[in-house]
């Protein structure tokens, strides 16, 4: 896997104070897509386990809230192992952070089991704490979103999603996700 950039510090791919990993390779290409470099799976830089100790260094101030991932597009088949190892190290290390993620898939299509290994897929949601999911639609395209771009995309709660057997969209309470 590459990724095109880690953003430490950032506003606005979720609440609070993040650090946003953008992969790359992405096989949806959204007109009107604010990161079309990221479409290829090559562009950017080499994911290794520095890359994995860098973003794990950037979270552990108190301030961070969590991680947020964004593309190119997580959900690829290519790219969810290696984004599976880092989350079992967030969670394993600091368990309190808060994980997004932002995906071309409609949750529907990512919880049927066809975006490559269903075992794989399956453990990434589960540290999911909000998944915001759909394509870009430049048509649909909305300034005043809260962290999305068009009007078709939705803010998933995935834990309450997963038990109810059926999309929970997340209202920010604010509680501290």
């Amino acid at each position: 896997m590459h990724y095109a950039t880690i953003k430490n510090c950032d506003i606005a791919n979720g609440p609070g104070v993040r650090v946003s990993l953008f992969v790359s390779g992405c096989t949806h290409h959204c007109k009107g897509c604010f990161n079309e470099v990221a479409w290829d799976f090559e562009y950017g830089t080499p994911f290794t386990e520095e890359t994995v100790q860098t973003i794990l260094d950037m979270l552990r101030p108190d301030y961070i809230r969590g991680l947020t991932l964004l593309g190119g597009e997580p959900f690829e088949p290519q790219n969810q192992g290696m984004i599976v190892e880092l989350l079992r190290c967030i969670k394993k290390e600091m368990p309190g952070k808060s994980i997004w993620a932002f995906s071309g898939y409609l949750y529907e299509k990512i919880t049927s089991g066809t975006l490559g290994d269903w075992e794989i897929t399956k453990e990434f949601l589960s540290y999911l704490d909000v998944l915001v999911d759909g394509p870009f639609v430049e048509e649909k395209k909305n300034l005043n979103l809260r962290f999305r771009g068009s009007e078709n995309q939705r803010l998933i709660d995935v834990a309450k999603s997963q038990q109810a057997g059926t999309v929970i969209l997340w209202e920010d309470e604010g509680t501290k996700i």
